[in-house]
């Protein structure tokens, strides 16, 4: 390879194409690109703006491969592909590309089951706001969490790699997003329940995130020490670089079971969803953590931060506890990856109001205030609604969640939402029937659950409700005696525009 190849890029309107097109182009190589899409309808065309890439619209012509040293096709691409029958110029594939470049910056990751994405923006949010630029998928509308998107994100211009690291339930996601940045360090958020659908066990899934754990032994990990799942695997798992653990300093006020890595079920004392305090027998017990929040309160978003060196008072932009422990990490993160005081840390913590579709009020409609969360697992909704609860009082949730831990995972949603509501409104095929299951076992429900505003359930894709159905649901809510709705679920937040219709 050198400056003067033209690499042929083949699927340009897909995001790893894309992302290869521009990866090659900032490197200095010539560049241009195909896909069957029409401009018009080619979903990441904006992302190609400005980078002087030729590309051949809606057809794949001879003129493509002639230009062209090197082509590189989508990894979906079977190699006896018409496209590909009368090539006779080398072909580089996925895997080549990402052996080939590498980032050429410090990579840090930010994996767990909820409070990735918050984590995330946030710390991105840090660095910009002390010129620090942080590489940009720039895929429009696209989380990309997952697959090979954060591994050829961390190749794109920046001053540093900030990933978010998902799992989509697939064993060797997480580990190989690990491998293939060269990642320096991380923050595990939390391990909960989730994915029980595609992985089988509580343990099966955490040990998918345990990849996380595994690939970066010998680098530095900022981790929730009152998560029992996250310190059983550091020790299972002999992890031999840099922990730093965080946790929040507030009495427990539940208590849940959870599966210990040595296979006993644990009670811990919870202060959020599966943390706080606990022991097992195996050994497994609370640490004193290097960074403890103290003297949280909640209703003027503050509180203390004890760091190794100095106490802290920290001014929080969102709402909850669990964003307590959020910020705390990103704290801890910023501090020692991006190098920065924690004075030019904490009015960045200020000023940050969260992320679309946490938490987020979306409108005043009929003087009830409707709020929209991404919460679409068991801990998830537990977290947030206890949160809400504290905040607001009273007041109806509309569930538009089909949970990825299959009927199990429907089930605890659908116990939390019964817990923390005054009422509650079903809009998903999954809420729907564990309603009828709960109506049919204490009728007395009646006066909380309400159901036939929608003629007909339908499960839409991987949402868990229709558009139509969040619309109907919502519309339910807006009905009944309580001033606060919350709809919870991807579905609530893509369609949360319905809002203003109403």
């Amino acid at each position: 390879m050198n400056k003067n190849d033209t690499f042929g890029v083949i699927g340009v309107c897909g995001a790893n194409g894309n992302l290869i097109a521009r990866i090659l182009k900032q490197r200095g190589y010539n560049v241009i690109g195909t896909d069957l899409s029409f401009k018009k309808d080619c979903r990441f065309a904006k992302a190609l703006e400005g980078y002087d890439i030729e590309v051949f619209y809606g057809k794949t012509p001879e003129a493509f491969f002639k230009k062209s040293d090197y082509i590189i096709p989508p990894a979906s691409l079977s190699k006896d592909a018409e496209v590909l029958k009368n090539c006779d110029k080398p072909i580089l594939e996925l895997c080549d590309v990402i052996d080939l470049i590498k980032p050429e910056k410090p990579v840090f990751g930010i994996t767990g089951t909820n409070g990735k994405t918050t984590s995330t923006t946030l710390l991105k949010k840090i660095a910009y706001d002390n010129g620090i630029k942080p590489s940009e998928h720039e895929l429009e509308g696209m989380q990309g969490n997952a697959e090979f998107i954060p591994i050829l994100q961390s190749r794109l211009n920046g001053d540093v790699g900030i990933l978010e690291v998902g799992t989509f339930g697939v064993p060797g996601t997480v580990g190989r997003i690990v491998k293939n940045t060269s990642m320096e360090g991380g923050i595990i958020t939390n391990i909960t329940p989730d994915h029980l659908n595609d992985l089988g066990s509580f343990m099966d899934y955490a040990n998918v995130k345990a990849e996380f754990i595994k690939e970066l032994n010998g680098g530095t990990l900022i981790v929730n020490g009152q998560d029992p799942t996250i310190m059983g695997l550091l020790r299972e798992l002999d992890f031999k670089g840099e922990v730093i653990t965080f946790g929040v300093d507030e009495m427990p006020d539940s208590i849940g079971m959870k599966e210990c890595v040595c296979g006993k079920e644990i009670a811990v004392k919870e202060i959020i969803s599966g943390c706080g305090y606990y022991f097992c027998q195996c050994g497994i017990t609370t640490p004193q953590v290097d960074y403890i929040a103290t003297n949280v309160d909640l209703a003027n978003r503050t509180f203390d931060l004890h760091t190794p060196e100095e106490k802290l008072t920290v001014k929080m932009g969102v709402d909850g506890l669990h964003n307590v422990y959020n910020l705390t990490g990103v704290i801890i993160a910023a501090h020692k990856f991006l190098g920065l005081p924690y004075d030019k840390i904490l009015p960045s913590i200020a000023s940050f109001t969260g992320v679309s579709g946490r938490m987020e009020e979306v409108a005043k409609v009929k003087g009830k205030d409707i709020f929209v969360d991404y919460a679409h697992n068991p801990a998830g909704v537990e977290t947030v609604l206890k949160e809400f609860k504290k905040l607001f009082g009273d007041f109806t949730t509309v569930i538009t969640v089909s949970s990825e831990s299959g009927y199990r995972g429907d089930v605890d949603i659908f116990n939390s939402v019964l817990k923390f509501s005054k009422f509650i409104v079903p809009a998903s095929v999954a809420s729907h029937k564990i309603a009828l299951e709960k109506l049919h076992d204490n009728p007395k429900l009646n006066d909380r659950i309400f159901l036939n505003h929608v003629a007909e359930f339908k499960k839409t894709g991987t949402l868990g409700a229709s558009k139509e159905e969040v619309r109907d649901g919502l519309r339910k809510a807006l009905n009944l005696d309580c001033e606060m709705v919350i709809a919870i679920g991807e579905a609530a937040t893509k369609y949360k525009s319905l809002v203003f219709d109403l």
